[in-house]
């Protein structure tokens, strides 16, 4: 598809100057851009680049010289990654799943179908599962029973959802993610030395070793509107109540939420974050990649953890934590300045203890 450097300014909602009917066809960095495409220099640190591509518009700065940068049209914008949001989602040439539904896919005759919905290869449907009209289902998906997903749904390869989630609309999940598995929730006889050294913090007592008995998972999942889940995240049923995610929020690849955790609004969990079972998530958290979250805790609205960060203990709303144990952002860098002098700080005491240490020549 092609668009004019108009239609583009138009849904950016940002001025342009120039030859506003150049048509492009997609686009590209700007020391890459064809003469076809869309250069992407937003910033007076990709002028340069400019000059060695082909591109003839680009997207720049506000006050940008385009005209000295032998450009025919340009438009502007001061949020250069809202303006990238904006682009690529004009440009994104989708994953090429066909209209229809394909003779392979295996749907329940229970099954409620929307209209203008694409099922691709070997997907299957399960028993009363309910599909929102507009939704695009990629191949080797699996939609268990009683599954409700709502409308312009975009699930792709190998997405499975398990019974009886229900997902509000224009949700996306990316290859592999993996909604309504098992919590991993298990119990022994007898007081187990894991619950013993939490307790006493180190000390197994004298629990004897024993087996592991399933708790099953009588819970499902719910999703609000707008979620995107990453590639192979998983998101777990609930015991007895239902793990939940709010409207807005999104989960980066390989991020696992536990049973019976309940996500906030527009929440933001990077890559590898691991939030285990019946945490409490406000709304507008941020959690960098790599963050874990210990069971049974609450996180406040508006947290922001840096990457890598534990968190093993309640966090009040509005703190930016960092480091393992999680401590507000600025401690966490006085203590690691603090560890960064400490092989200089015992070469000091070693000195110091030496001379004391040594006898004077009155003695």
């Amino acid at each position: 598809m092609t668009y004019t450097i108009s239609q583009i300014a138009k849904a950016l909602g940002a001025e342009a100057a120039g030859n506003l009917d150049l048509t492009v066809t997609g686009a590209a960095e700007p020391g890459d851009a064809g003469r076809d495409q869309l250069a992407l220099a937003m910033s007076p640190k990709y002028a340069e680049a400019l000059a060695q591509g082909g591109a003839r518009a680009a997207i720049l700065w506000p006050g940008a010289a385009w005209q000295a940068m032998g450009l025919e049209a340009a438009i502007f914008t001061t949020r250069p990654r809202l303006a990238m949001a904006g682009v690529t989602a004009m440009l994104d040439p989708g994953q090429g799943v066909a209209a229809g539904i394909h003779p392979s896919a295996v749907i329940d005759p229970s099954a409620e179908i929307g209209a203008d919905v694409s099922i691709g290869p070997l997907t299957v449907v399960g028993a009363r599962a309910r599909i929102g009209e507009g939704s695009v289902i990629g191949p080797h998906c699996v939609i268990g029973m009683d599954v409700v997903l709502g409308p312009g749904a975009f699930l792709r390869e190998m997405v499975s959802i398990g019974a009886r989630a229900t997902i509000g609309a224009r949700f996306i999940a990316q290859p592999g993610a993996r909604i309504g598995g098992d919590g991993f929730s298990f119990v022994t006889p007898e007081v187990s030395g894991a619950e013993n050294a939490r307790k006493t913090m180190g000390d197994q007592g004298e629990a004897k070793a024993q087996a592991w008995t399933r708790i099953h998972s009588l819970g499902a999942v719910e999703i609000g509107d707008d979620v995107e889940v990453g590639a192979n995240c998983t998101v777990d049923n609930g015991t007895i109540r239902n793990t939940s995610i709010g409207d807005g929020s999104k989960l980066d690849n390989l991020v696992h939420v536990g049973h019976n955790t309940r996500v906030g609004r527009d929440c933001l969990l990077c890559g590898q974050t691991g939030v285990s079972g019946s945490v409490e998530i406000g709304n507008n958290v941020v959690l960098g990649g790599q963050t874990g979250v210990v069971d049974n805790i609450f996180i406040g609205d508006g947290v922001i953890a840096g990457g890598g960060t534990k968190i093993l203990s309640n966090v009040p709303a509005g703190r930016v934590i960092m480091g393992y144990p999680g401590v507000k952002m600025d401690l966490h860098t006085e203590i690691y300045k603090a560890q960064r002098r400490l092989p200089r700080l015992l070469r000091d005491i070693a000195a110091l203890k030496k001379a004391v240490s040594k006898p004077g020549p009155s003695e």
